[in-house]
C-alpha cells in the first residue's frame, strides 16, 4: 500500500508514498527524476512528486492488477501493463487514457517504450 523513496547516500527515507489500496507492484522514475510512478494490486497507477511526496495523479481504468509502468523518453506519456491483458497509454499532463492495447491474449508483466 506504500512505496518509499530512499537516499542512497545517507540511507535516509526521503518520502513515503501512501495512497494505494493494495500492495505496490512496481515503481519507475521519470526521465528527469522529478516524478515516480507506482503500480498496484488496486488496479491503479499513481504519479508522485519526488520533491514533495505529493500524489499528482491517479491513473484508473484497468480491471486487474497493474504490474508495471514505464515513462516515454520525453516523460509526456506513460504505459501501464496489467493482468487484465491490456497495456494502456496515458498522458502524464491530463491523466487521460490515450489508447488501450489489446489482443495479446494473456496478462502483461511489463511494458516499455522504444528510445526513439
Amino acid at each position: 500500500e506504500t512505496a518509499k523513496l530512499w537516499s542512497t547516500a545517507s540511507g535516509e527515507c526521503l518520502h513515503t508514498f501512501e495512497g494505494h489500496g493494495a500492495l505496490v507492484e512496481s515503481a519507475a522514475f521519470s526521465p528527469d527524476g522529478q516524478e515516480v510512478l507506482t503500480t498496484s494490486c488496486d488496479h491503479a497507477a499513481k504519479l508522485w512528486s519526488t520533491a514533495s511526496g505529493e500524489c499528482l495523479r491517479t491513473f484508473e481504468g484497468h480491471v486487474h492488477i497493474v504490474t508495471s509502468a514505464a515513462f516515454s523518453p520525453d516523460g509526456q506519456d506513460v504505459l501501464t501493463a496489467s493482468n487484465d491483458n491490456t497495456v494502456k497509454l496515458w498522458s502524464t499532463a491530463s491523466g487521460e487514457c490515450l489508447h488501450t492495447f489489446e489482443g495479446h491474449g494473456d496478462s502483461f508483466q511489463s511494458a516499455a517504450f522504444s528510445p526513439d
